[in-house]
């Protein structure tokens, strides 16, 4: 079809439509109009646009009931016409505005019509929409007139009516988008920007429809949200436009205090015109402050992302037009602001973190003085009901609390200091904080939490209302806001006031100040608004010097953690009842029980000293390297917590020390301590010099021992001695302190000297070993090296019957000052002096040999554990560390024979590493002495344990009968027992082969017998095949009887699988050895 681009050709293709659809309206007709009206060109459809509309417009107005389907057709028909053309007469847009809003209502005397189809409401919206918008400049503001006002009011409520009660979600938001066009807040491109008259003029007409249009667009924000997120974004976004055209704070500034006088014609009109005067803003503003809160509430947590984003732009367009208008309005949006900064979509996160920003600009919102009432208003309601809420809330709504007042503090930016200098603010706020951060102290996991730091897991911080860690981070991040914000003397000032009021608000209150220096430094702090000046140095130093002092006082510093050995006096082992069982290999003290008060109190002591140790490090790290001059007073409090009892102390003062040698410069605890030797070896000295006054200054010497290293053993060995000497005057009051000094003193040097030794020892062995298996049927001994061979036995059987020098037993009466150690007969005959290490070594075992026999049994545990670091220590110095294992023998037999089961499970080990390091010493005593203890022990205990259930793998007997079995082994063969003694614990240890015995107690035996089986395979095979033979044995010849042993025919029994597993693993190892011998050497 040609195109029509002349007038003339346009009118001559359409008159005959035309004329026939004004005489006949039908479908057909309407169809045959818009496909003509497609091959007209837009230049001529404009000049016919009247002619076009008419036969559409009087199709319209006909009377008496239509088809829909007809009008619809003629509505979209004059939409497409529309569409192409623009309006230029004002009278035309009203009377085609007027009849298409007729089409939407019932016709007048109809009563109530029946429902008229979607698609026709559609179509009419969609026609008043395009009808709109082809009206440019002036034309469409001559709809905006006051003598137009029932016209628009009437477009409005039918509009309303539409969104509101169609269920049709098109038609839904459809009718809020033309609504959003009817009241000029398209902001397309078609409509000029108003001007500030119009805007004016504008408000004014629009004031009238105000508390309707926000009444119904409430109805459907907060409507079912089966209805989608579109039709609430929508009526969101219309809402806050309307609100912020005739509520905006420059128009209302504008307004005329009376009423302007219409003209007589329009007093009708006038009675509908809104005064936008005080009285009526102020009226206004509370009403919509009511229905706002509504609002807020439910979008803030609909379930959709786009509408709380939609949310956030209402939040910042009120605040930013209507921030006088609206300001009882602002604590609902303020709190939905804040409240979205934790939304679980990141971009409303993100854009309500940038209109916070914009508004803590210094041009921002945030400065004005009346958001800065409402912000400390509703910063003081939130700070009374905080502890309430995080008490009944669950860990969400804690988090969106918390989440409200990090926000209010941050839009407050610098006048946080202004509002916490109201006494009532700072107090309320205070209380709310230490409540809120009550730590949950129940002493139910104090075992768990040993284990558990021992293990290298450190124990998290347990809070008695919530348990989510967002929470904890946001209460961190509003005490350091504080702290950058506000007056760090007046903040540490009011806190250190609630530290010490009460034992409640002690751990909580040290908590906040600890946030706050951090904070004030600038450290891990999130803002809006950054401080004009940086803090000054001057002042956060005094206030960290307060907060050391406080900490370290005496009252607050030495509190009893009651898992500590040392706070606990000596005590008779049968006075002790139900002692708990320790596990085995443990190098602490046993845990006592306690009663639960007790036991409540250690342990929050141990948690307040916590937050304190914490404290420090925060300190340390907010000062950097102005730290350094408070190391004098500061390092001794640290070392001494650092070597407390208790794990939960003792991991937090390692924490800080952490933190103190970050903050000054040093690259780990070790240079600290090197740099810092001399004033602290001077501290310690005078300290030990006064135990009973000043008990701690031996923890901080064992704990420099365990953090030092081997160069610092020169600077330390003056207060050894100090140590050593102080010992030997207070053995019956001080000996559990220094023994603590000692184990920490043998431990260092065992780290710093005994791996190496012993690593090079075992190295000899081997090879020593080695060359004797390679030597045995290949090379002859000569006569020199028998010779040696036997002057060498009679010397160490001498040495084990006890056969020693006269100066021997002089040594043993009277031990050798440490300074000028005496040397042992074969010293002064040639051999190296005793290093100095091995000289502390030797005068720390002989002092134990004196306390083995003490009544308390934690400190026989303690000099038990540091008598088996000096074997380790002294083990290359064999000709020393004899003579000092015979005279510590006679007390340590009673240790491993009668004494409680702990104390005998800690001896064994010490035998163990005797017999490891001694050799050839031992052997006699412990034939002799202590083999026949330990099988009848065992023989005793089989029957018990292999009835026991589960349960016994957690008692003592059962960890002293694994000790025993894993031991024996390694100790028959490192002592080369006789024949008669490898019987008798083969004999001991087959009961524990049984299938009904603790599969632990199983594999123990099983590793006895693998060692038996490298010392003595044929008596061990007799022994095994006694009890279950499964293999018989052919004769090589028929005159020859067969073999018969005990075992063979048995049936099977409990015995059965681990014999065989045995006799399986000893014919393996003959094999080996069968093809070992076999070989023959490779010809050169």
């Amino acid at each position: 079809m040609a195109v029509f681009d002349t007038p003339q050709e346009a009118f001559g293709a359409l008159r005959p439509v035309c004329v026939q659809l004004t005489r006949a309206q039908t479908l057909e007709n309407v169809g045959l109009l818009r496909a003509r009206l497609a091959a007209v060109s837009a230049p001529a459809l404009q000049e016919l646009q009247e002619y076009v509309l008419f036969p559409l417009r009087f199709a319209l107005r006909l009377p008496g009931p239509q088809q829909e389907r007809l009008a619809q057709s003629l509505v979209q028909c004059i939409s497409a016409v529309l569409a192409a053309t623009c309006l230029k007469k004002p009278e035309l847009l009203r009377e085609l505005f007027s009849e298409l809003c007729s089409c939407l209502s019932p016709p007048p005397g109809a009563g109530r019509a029946a429902p008229q189809s979607e698609e026709l409401k559609l179509a009419v919206i969609q026609a008043l929409h395009t009808l709109l918008h082809a009206a440019r400049g002036d034309v469409v503001l001559s709809l905006y007139q006051p003598s137009t006002l029932p016209l628009l009011g009437f477009a409005v409520s039918l509009l309303l009516g539409l969104a509101e009660q169609e269920k049709a979600k098109q038609i839904k938001v459809s009718a809020l988008g033309c609504l959003q066009v009817v009241v000029l807040q398209c902001g397309c491109q078609q409509h000029r920007p108003l001007a500030e008259e119009e805007q004016q003029h504008c408000g004014d007409l629009f004031a009238s429809f105000l508390p309707g249009m926000s009444l119904a667009l409430a109805r459907v924000i907060t409507g079912d949200t089966k209805q989608g997120h579109k039709p609430a974004v929508c009526a969101i976004r219309l809402l806050y436009l309307t609100l912020g055209s005739v509520m905006a704070d420059a128009q209302l500034a504008r307004v005329p205090r009376s009423k302007a006088e219409l003209p007589a014609e329009q007093c009708r009109v006038a009675e509908l015109m809104v005064h936008r005067g005080p009285e009526w803003s102020q009226s206004t503003a509370a009403k919509l402050s009511l229905l706002l809160q509504k609002v807020v509430e439910f979008s803030s947590v609909h379930p959709h992302w786009k509408v709380r984003l939609e949310l956030v732009e209402l939040v910042q367009h009120l605040l930013r037009t209507c921030s006088q208008s609206l300001v009882d309005s602002f604590g609902h949006l303020l709190k939905a602001l804040v409240g979205l900064l934790s939304d679980d979509d990141s971009q409303v996160q993100s854009r309500s973190q940038q209109v916070l920003r914009g508004m803590a600009e210094p041009g921002g919102v945030a400065r004005s003085r009346a958001l800065a009432d409402v912000l400390a208003e509703n910063l003081h309601s939130l700070a009374t009901a905080l502890p309430r809420l995080m008490s009944s809330q669950d860990d969400r709504g804690k988090v969106s609390t918390l989440s409200l007042l990090l926000g209010y503090l941050k839009l407050l930016g610098p006048k946080v200091d202004t509002v916490l200098k109201s006494r009532c603010h700072l107090q309320r706020l205070g209380k709310a904080l230490v409540q809120v951060l009550e730590l949950d102290v129940s002493p139910v996991k104090v075992v768990e939490e040993r284990q558990g730091l021992r293990a290298g897991r450190a124990r998290q911080k347990q809070f008695r209302f919530f348990a989510e860690e967002k929470v904890a981070q946001l209460l961190q991040q509003v005490c350091r806001l504080l702290g950058y914000h506000g007056n760090l003397y007046l903040l540490v000032d009011h806190f250190m006031g609630l530290y010490g009021e009460s034992g409640l608000y002690r751990k909580q209150a040290a908590m906040v100040l600890n946030e706050l220096v951090t904070g004030a430094a600038g450290l891990g702090v999130e803002v809006l608004q950054r401080r004009e000046a940086p803090p000054d140095a001057e002042e956060l130093t005094g206030c960290v010097v307060s907060i050391l002092d406080e900490y370290t006082d005496q009252a607050n510093w030495d509190l009893p953690t009651g898992l500590d050995g040392e706070e606990t006096g000596p005590e008779e082992p049968a006075q002790r009842s139900a002692p708990a069982a320790r596990p085995a290999g443990g190098h602490s003290s046993a845990v006592l029980p306690q009663p639960p008060a007790a036991a409540r109190a250690a342990h929050s002591n141990a948690w307040q000293l916590c937050v304190q140790l914490e404290g420090m490090g925060c300190c340390a790290t907010a000062l950097g390297a102005a730290f350094r001059p408070l190391l004098r007073s500061a390092l001794c409090p640290l070392l001494e917590k650092a070597g407390d009892g208790s794990p939960l102390v003792s991991e937090a003062a390692l924490g800080a020390l952490r933190d103190v040698c970050q903050a000054c410069g040093y690259p780990s605890a070790r240079a600290l301590l090197a740099d810092n030797a001399d004033y602290l070896a001077d501290g310690i000295a005078l300290g030990l010099r006064q135990a009973a006054q000043r008990p701690r200054a031996a923890r901080v010497l064992g704990t420099m021992l365990s953090l030092s290293d081997a160069s610092s053993l020169p600077l330390l060995e003056d207060v050894l001695q100090e140590a050593l000497a102080a010992l030997d005057h207070s053995y019956a009051h001080q000996a559990s302190t220094f023994l603590g000094v000692l184990h920490s003193l043998m431990a260092a040097l065992a780290c710093w000297f005994g791996p190496c030794c012993g690593e090079e020892r075992g190295r000899g062995w081997a090879e020593e070993s080695q060359s004797r298996a390679e030597s045995q049927g290949q090379q002859l001994v000569t006569g020199q090296e028998l010779e040696q061979f036997f002057l060498d036995y009679i010397r160490q059987k001498q040495v084990a019957e006890g056969d020693l020098p006269d100066t021997e037993d002089e040594e043993a009466d009277e031990a050798p000052p440490l300074a000028a150690p005496q040397l042992s007969s074969s010293a002064t005959e040639g051999e190296a002096p005793l290093p100095s290490h091995a000289q502390l070594a030797k005068a720390v075992m002989e002092r134990c040999s004196h306390l083995l026999s003490h009544q308390s049994l934690h400190l026989r545990l303690k000099v038990l554990e540091v008598l088996e670091l000096c074997v380790t220590v002294l083990h290359p110095h064999g000709t020393h560390l004899l003579p000092l294992a015979h005279r510590a023998w006679p007390a340590l037999l009673p240790r491993l024979l009668a004494d409680d089961p702990r104390a005998v499970l800690r001896a064994f080990k010490v035998l163990c590493t005797l017999a490891d390091k001694c050799g050839d010493f031992l052997r006699q005593r412990f034939s002799k002495d202590v083999l026949p203890k330990l099988v009848s022990s065992l023989l005793s205990q089989a029957p018990a344990s292999a009835r026991a259930g589960p349960v016994y793998s957690h008692t003592l007997a059962f960890k002293l009968q694994l000790a025993v079995l894993q031991g024996l082994g390694p100790l028959c063969e490192k002592l080369d027992l006789g024949e008669s003694d490898l019987s008798k614990v083969a004999d001991a240890c087959l009961p524990y082969l049984s299938a009904r015995q603790p599969s632990r107690l199983q594999e123990a035996a099983h590793s006895v017998f693998l060692h038996l089986m490298q010392m003595d395979p044929d008596s061990t095979w007799l022994l095994l095949t006694e009890v279950c033979c499964p293999q018989r044995f052919q004769p090589p010849h028929a005159s020859l009887r067969p073999l018969r042993l005990p075992g063979m025919g048995r049936p099977r029994d409990e015995f059965t699988h681990n014999v065989q597993l045995l006799l399986e693993r000893l014919g393996q190892q003959e094999g080996r050895a069968a093809g070992l011998g076999t070989q023959e050497p490779s010809p050169p």
